[in-house]
């Protein structure tokens, strides 16, 4: 936790909940150990949505394609949604979610490694979500930039490791030793490339946002 848990259930209280169906989806999430956005990055990823008004989205990382239909269902009418997922298991529920939800027009799913599957994509996207495997953030970055248009936005979620990304890596397990590395390394390229301009918010589990301007000098 990377702030107060007393100041998190103090914003989460004034939520405004989800469709019902959203709703369904994330109390199975939460029952089975899948990983999905907080509470707090919901709403956080509703206002950059409804600022933004993007019609181009691009998803790293599906799971049970809880974030994607969020998305679909806040983003601006006729937009449409490519997600990427590796997980074979949890593929097929992705699947049957957007189809009962009415999407499958809205969101495609592209199955695979996300590192293989982005060098075939064709940009651009005007709004890119990142919340996949930590430590591949920055190896997918190139084709990201490649694919982020002209005053884009990418977000990516999950860049504070609840924390432990101040850590020495010598406090951190040696199991997550590569995944620290990766992560600082991530977010000094974010804020040091010439295309970009990056800020880093400790929101939910940290997320930074970070906007392209082709204009500039790589």
């Amino acid at each position: 936790m990377i702030i107060d848990e007393r100041m998190v259930a103090f914003i989460n209280s004034f939520d405004k909940g989800n469709t019902p169906f959203l709703n369904v989806i994330e109390k199975y999430a939460l029952s089975t150990d899948v990983p999905i956005i907080r509470k707090e990055m919901q709403n956080f990823l509703k206002f950059l949505l409804a600022f933004q008004k993007p019609m181009r989205i691009l998803e790293v990382g599906t799971a049970i394609g809880f974030s994607a239909l969020l998305m679909s269902e806040y983003g601006p009418e006729n937009c449409h949604i490519t997600t990427i997922e590796k997980y074979e298991k949890r593929i097929p529920i992705a699947k049957e979610n957007f189809a009962k939800a009415g999407k499958e027009g809205s969101i495609t799913l592209l199955q695979g490694d996300a590192t293989d599957i982005l060098k075939t994509l064709e940009g651009p996207y005007d709004f890119i979500f990142m919340d996949a495997a930590k430590g591949q953030y920055i190896n997918f970055m190139p084709d990201i930039l490649r694919l982020l248009s002209d005053g884009g936005l990418l977000v990516s979620d999950n860049v504070l490791q609840d924390g432990d990304v101040i850590e020495s890596r010598f406090a951190v397990t040696r199991r997550n030793r590569t995944i620290h590395a990766r992560m600082r390394d991530y977010l000094f390229e974010l804020t040091h490339h010439p295309l970009l301009t990056t800020t880093i918010v400790p929101l939910g589990d940290g997320v930074t946002l970070s906007v392209k301007d082709g204009t500039k000098d790589e």
